[in-house]
């Protein structure tokens, strides 16, 4: 009993050996590398969406709490700028 249980410990770890050796193989392989490194470029694209879209959050929060206006957006004035007339200089 022993003995097949002991046998049956040492195939367990030869495959899982063999498992682990073959993978650390085709990572070093042209196409593994190559995947690894896609795999890095989404990660880093990802990261850094994510901080843009955590800054563009806290800067509108941050602008609402102050009350300032977005940049960009004019704020509205009780005069027009361009007479609904049509005539710029705001002559009748």
């Amino acid at each position: 009993m022993a003995r097949s249980l002991w046998f049956v410990a040492g195939a367990g770890a030869g495959v899982y050996a063999v498992s682990r050796a073959r993978r650390a193989a085709e990572a070093l392989t042209s196409a593994g590398l190559r995947d690894r490194l896609s795999g890095v470029g989404v990660g880093v694209r990802l990261f850094r969406d994510e901080v843009a879209a955590g800054a563009s959050e806290k800067e509108t929060e941050l602008r609402e709490r102050m009350g300032l206006v977005p940049q960009g957006v004019r704020e509205l004035t009780t005069r027009p700028t361009v007479p609904i007339d049509g005539d710029p200089d705001g002559h009748q």
